[in-house]
């Protein structure tokens, strides 16, 4: 029994470590060669969250027009819930899918000292970065954009509010 309880108290360790979050916005800008710096309070937030290695996935957003930042332990847990739904070696279609999925996910690592991330062009440009990026924490992940995009995407309070009163219809 006293291993077991050991063992549960290293699992909810584990867990707590790996929960970074996200919240908020900062303006950055790329440089010449693809870099971004990642703003400190993002950076903090994913020391907290016990991503110390501060490895990231980085890949096109599947619904808008923006790059998505995923500490690697989400990346992993989500793909993860995504795999489980499938079967890629027995099922062609979800081979596709899968291939699909992970196509354009690249795993990056931040500079230690600044934290600046070499973002592959064909991300940038399909996202329509060029100089000045808009970070947005969305919990889970970051999201970054072209900040004209980013404006232009967001809903309007009309729309927010009608989604807001949709969505709390369906938890009652």
């Amino acid at each position: 029994m006293e291993n077991f309880s050991y063992l549960c108290n290293q699992s909810v360790k584990v867990l707590s470590l790996t929960m970074v979050r996200f919240y908020g916005t900062a303006s950055g800008k790329v440089d010449d060669k693809g870099r971004v710096v990642l703003p400190a309070a993002f950076r903090d937030a994913m020391v907290r969250g016990g991503s110390e290695n501060m490895a990231v996935v980085v890949k096109k957003n599947v619904q808008q027009c923006c790059i998505d930042l995923f500490p690697e332990e989400e990346w992993e847990k989500r793909s993860g819930k995504v795999l489980e739904g499938i079967d890629p070696e027995l099922n062609t279609e979800d081979a596709d899918f899968w291939t699909k999925y992970n196509d354009g996910v690249y795993t990056l690592v931040l500079d230690g000292k600044l934290g600046r991330l070499n973002i592959p062009s064909e991300l940038l440009e399909g996202a329509g970065i060029t100089k000045e990026v808009v970070f947005g924490g969305v919990g889970y992940k970051l999201q970054i954009w072209n900040p004209e995009l980013r404006k232009s995407s967001l809903l309007s309070d009309e729309k927010f509010k009608e989604t807001a009163s949709r969505l709390s219809s369906r938890n009652k």
